[in-house]
């Protein structure tokens, strides 16, 4: 059983989601609440590591299901290792993607078969899924140059990037009560950290 709330940010690449994040915990401290901040792939001494791999611009030539595998293991590690045990403890657990980026990258990005990667959600998550995600959406043109392709992921082409944003808004209109859409393409960081910041206090009152 779990006692605290589990909230993701996700988005395309530039949309914005290390920013808000952190604002929004930012705030939520401020606020007196109990937060856990992590991100994806990372979060742990394994799931740096894995990190490192997968972003890194030195494996370009790594395979779709290579990246899957990675991507499930650093996943696998965090939710056992920092997520459910903070949530036991009442902490409200912000975390920066989880397996809805799987979903929309490896799934609609690359298209390796949906079913197989909610096969291994199931395994690697314990059927672990946010209270609420928060999808901060942008133009994937917009969002590749905010970005500046430092990693191997934002390195990928434009029409990769464009599926991937088509995939996080199929998902989204699949779950409209979990996942919220907030555009950050034209509006100001203020703006959208308090639309963030709407959506999120919703969800914990």
């Amino acid at each position: 059983m779990r006692s605290g709330k589990f909230i993701t940010i996700e988005g395309p690449e530039g949309s914005g989601k290390s920013t808000h994040s952190r604002l929004l915990c930012a705030y939520l401290r401020r606020e007196g609440r109990r937060i856990m901040h992590t991100r994806e792939p990372g979060g742990t001494g394994i799931s740096e590591t894995i990190r490192k791999i997968l972003l890194s611009r030195e494996h370009e030539g790594m395979s779709d299901a290579c990246e899957l595998f990675l991507f499930m293991a650093a996943r696998a590690q965090i939710v056992e290792e920092v997520i459910k045990p903070a949530l036991k403890k009442g902490y409200t657990v912000i975390c920066d993607r989880f397996h809805d980026a799987t979903v929309a990258y490896q799934g609609y990005g690359a298209g390796m078969d949906l079913k197989i990667i909610e096969s291994m959600r199931k395994l690697a998550t314990g059927r672990l899924k946010p209270d609420l995600t928060v999808l901060l959406d942008v133009d994937s043109a917009v969002g590749l140059k905010r970005g500046g392709a430092r990693d191997r992921m934002e390195k990928k082409s434009l029409s990769f990037h464009k599926k991937v944003r088509r995939g996080y808004l199929k998902l989204a209109k699949a779950e409209p009560r979990r996942i919220k859409v907030i555009s950050t393409t034209s509006f100001s960081v203020r703006k959208v950290q308090e639309e963030i910041r709407k959506a999120v206090l919703h969800v914990l009152q």
